[in-house]
């Protein structure tokens, strides 16, 4: 079975700014602020690479070690599902 797919929930836009991004979950009023480092991440994981293929980004971008690459990635699905911003595409 392949990897769904993870897509921005429909109610949540994003505005990149100089810092990186800002995510409004427009239903709630809540947002989230990604650094640079979160945002190259959504955008390999929004883009439909797998948390293996954005850890391997992160890894060669900034030389992060392997290990604490895919710990961050998931870290950051993990927070970013629970809050609803990221969900599965169908």
């Amino acid at each position: 079975m392949s990897p769904r797919s993870l897509t921005l929930h429909p109610d949540v836009s994003l505005a990149e700014t100089d810092d990186g991004a800002v995510l409004l979950h427009q239903r709630t009023g809540r947002y989230w602020q990604l650094n640079p480092t979160g945002v190259l991440v959504l955008k390999q994981l929004l883009d439909g690479r797998t948390h293996d293929q954005a850890a391997q980004e992160l890894t060669a971008r900034h030389r992060a070690a392997p290990d604490a690459a895919h710990r961050d990635v998931s870290r950051l699905v993990d927070e970013l599902r629970t809050a609803r911003i990221l969900v599965e595409s169908r």
